[in-house]
């Protein structure tokens, strides 16, 4: 079977831009990490995973979710049939804060366009957000994972529709085992979530409707407004 054309320039696309990426100083954290971290999986996967930053693993293999929340990630993933080669899993921010610490506004600012840059090339159906760093910037409102872990939402990325479906960060589970329970039942989810296709984006009317745009429907159309 012939390769897909499309798929073989998105790969190549990702990679290249791998590369620029790779010495970026836009912000602080550039002077203090090891590598960037800019993501790993198949840069057709149908599901990514955006998560926070890279902590001290991640910083030395250059590879996000290495660590112990990196094997339960696996061990989830695991669980609904999926391995980390069949979707993309990358951070917000590309390089490690010091100590590991949240990564500040200004940083936030001057990494998010490398992201937005993987899902344009990537293309998910579904974007599985970790924790509340990833969830507030992709959904653009403040509310925190605990209020909308588990709930998807439909919403449009760089033109694309996608659906956004919030998780609380593997790493939550590290510090309380019972989360491990709320983890696996969102994902179980995601298979079903993968299925569904996503809806396009609303047709904006402008009020009052001109009356060019107003015709008569047709006999078929009619019978399809009941």
């Amino acid at each position: 079977m012939a390769a897909d054309p499309e798929a073989l320039s998105r790969r190549e696309a990702l990679a290249a831009y791998a590369a620029g990426t790779a010495g970026c100083t836009k912000c602080r954290l550039s002077s203090g990490r090891t590598q960037v971290v800019f993501g790993v999986g198949d840069p057709n996967a149908d599901l990514m995973f955006v998560g926070e930053a890279p902590g001290f693993h991640e910083d030395k293999q250059g590879y996000p979710f290495v660590g112990q929340a990196g094997k339960l990630l696996d061990q989830l993933l695991g669980g609904i049939g999926l391995s980390r080669e069949q979707v993309y899993i990358a951070n917000v921010i590309k390089c490690r804060p010091p100590g590991n610490r949240d990564p500040q506004p200004d940083e936030i600012e001057a990494c998010e366009s490398h992201l937005f840059r993987q899902l344009e090339l990537i293309r998910p159906k579904v974007v599985a957000t970790l924790g509340n760093f990833a969830t507030k910037l992709l959904s653009g409102k403040s509310h925190g994972i605990t209020r909308v872990h588990g709930r998807p939402q439909e919403t449009t990325l760089r033109d694309r529709p996608v659906l956004l479906y919030p998780l609380y960060h593997p790493a939550a589970a590290l510090y309380t085992p019972a989360m491990l329970r709320t983890l696996e039942d969102d994902f179980a989810r995601l298979p079903g979530l993968l299925a569904e296709e996503a809806s396009p984006p609303a047709q904006v009317i402008p009020f009052p409707v001109p009356a060019a745009m107003v015709a008569a429907p047709s006999p078929q159309e009619q019978l399809g407004l009941f």
